[in-house]
């Protein structure tokens, strides 16, 4: 199961709003057939590791990475019936699905058919591969996860709003090997006005080297402040972009957008800003199952205090700003009690170049 679920992990970034899956025929103590899920549409892994087998697989064991689809509302046909034809004697699934169109359905499917199963190998490693996944079919909202680089003091640019480069080149490539494993990235109408930022997922930058897929770029902008000629806005032939604002805007401005090709979604106010769980109900119904928040601090400050954030990802460079003007990466007011600070759980400390990387879950 260990190796189904490194073939699973093959998919990271391109599977959404499908999960990833790893699937191993296994006969006389060797893989005959192996296969993982490439992306929506194309052929799920329990059907490439059988083809693979062919003939070979009756009598085999399928050692799979999630329970086996058995429902015809998607692109590619069910998997019970695949299996179940194969003739494989044993199933061997980490975890079941819990979409409620599968849901325990197809482990029961294949036991009618006379299939043993055996369920809940590996399952908590299968459960954190597939956890933006898991956390969508759920809750119907994409998983939440706050990513910023820092100074050691928690600042995120200074008094001026000077914030390139705090973090060393390595760290920004392993952000934006992040960025390219999630389906959209949010950010203020702040950072777009401050910054001008692509916020594309970029494999190198000389020369200018896209990743495959591409993360939706979504501006918070209740009042539309946005220029339409940023480069979020220029540049939709890289990735496409979505303003969400507010009844504040009027049809003249925004004109100039739709024309763009820009998308405009319209999104209630909430304590002045763009409501942040209607954005994550909005999202999830579009099948965002992933969400990358990169700021600022008051973009942070509003996901953490609805409690959206799932999990934090800090860059950490070895500076010190100081300062009470220096901008810090939460904005806000602060807790009055010690005791109501957020505490990251499952936290894991890594090195990268000069930098560390902080990252745990809320």
């Amino acid at each position: 199961m260990t190796l189904a679920l490194r073939l699973a992990a093959k998919g990271r970034g391109k599977t959404s709003p499908n999960p990833m899956v790893g699937a191993l025929v296994v006969k006389n103590g060797c893989i005959i057939g192996r296969g993982y899920h490439h992306g929506p549409g194309q052929p799920h892994a329990e059907i490439l590791a059988l083809n693979q087998a062919g003939s070979r697989a009756k009598g085999a064991t399928l050692y799979v990475t999630l329970e086996p689809c058995c429902h015809l509302l998607k692109r590619t046909p069910p998997c019970v019936p695949a299996v179940v034809e194969s003739g494989v004697r044993q199933v061997v699934v980490a975890m079941a699905d819990p979409n409620k169109m599968v849901k325990g359905q197809g482990i029961a499917a294949l036991r009618r058919a006379g299939i043993t199963v055996t369920s809940g190998v590996e399952q908590d490693k299968a459960a954190e591969l597939n956890r933006a996944y898991l956390h969508w079919v759920t809750t119907g909202r994409p998983y939440v996860i706050l990513k910023a680089g820092m100074t050691l003091d928690g600042k995120v640019a200074t008094a001026k709003g000077e914030s390139r480069w705090i973090t060393g080149p390595l760290a920004r490539q392993d952000a934006h090997r992040l960025r390219s494993w999630v389906d959209a990235v949010v950010v203020g109408v702040g950072t777009v006005l401050k910054d001008n930022p692509t916020l594309t997922a970029r494999l190198s930058d000389r020369p200018l080297k896209l990743a495959s897929r591409q993360p939706l770029r979504v501006v918070l902008d209740s009042k539309l402040r946005t220029r339409s000629t940023a480069a979020v806005c220029t540049k939709q032939g890289w990735a496409k972009t979505l303003i969400v604002t507010t009844s504040r805007t009027s049809q003249s401005r925004r004109r100039p957008f739709e024309q763009a090709g820009v998308e405009l979604a319209t999104l209630p106010l909430k304590t002045g800003h763009v409501s942040f769980p209607a954005l994550l109900t909005m999202l999830g119904k579009r099948g965002i199952t992933s969400l990358l928040i990169e700021g600022g601090s008051t973009v942070n400050a509003s996901a953490l205090r609805e409690k959206l954030v799932n999990h934090v990802v800090l860059y950490l460079a070895p500076i010190l700003m100081g300062g009470q003007d220096a901008k810090a990466v939460i904005g806000g007011h602060s807790p009055k009690l010690l005791a109501q600070a957020l505490t990251l759980r499952h936290v894991r400390v890594r090195r990268i170049g000069k930098d560390l990387v902080v990252e745990g879950d809320l």
